[in-house]
């Protein structure tokens, strides 16, 4: 009786590095943690606010922000400034859906998320002022 032979396939071997060697070129490398992550002692909106903003200013010319953003999204990082986006973004954007912004490389197409995110602000700024969204307004017709 002849046993079927089993082939294994050995998946193509890479270094772990190249899956993190983009922060390397990261632009936040050589700066305090304390600008992207929130100290446990802040609990200020106002000052929670700044930091995040300065942090984003520094992530829009950052040349790995796709990578990062991408990064952050695809684990679901928790805390901190990734690629631009903070905490509350990258929240709405996992309620919204992100991964329609995936090119072939699978990185995030990181204007389509801004202007997702813009559109999503909008809604909510509508909705606490009373005015219908387009599709609440729709569905009334």
């Amino acid at each position: 009786m002849a046993r079927a032979m089993t082939v294994r396939v050995k998946p193509e071997l890479h270094p772990i590095s190249d899956e993190w060697d983009w922060q390397l070129r990261a632009k936040c490398r050589e700066r305090d943690s304390a600008q992207f992550f929130h100290p446990d002692d802040d609990l200020g909106r106002i000052s929670r606010r700044l930091r995040e903003e300065a942090a984003k200013r520094v992530c829009e010319a950052c040349p790995v922000r796709m990578q990062c953003a991408t990064h952050a999204l695809t684990v679901g990082e928790e805390y901190g400034v990734w690629g631009g986006f903070s905490e509350h973004d990258r929240t709405m954007l996992r309620e919204v859906g992100w991964r329609d912004t995936l090119d072939r490389r699978r990185m995030a197409d990181v204007s389509r998320l801004e202007r997702r995110l813009k559109r999503v602000r909008q809604r909510v700024e509508r909705m606490k002022a009373g005015r219908p969204t387009i599709a609440a307004a729709g569905s009334a017709l």
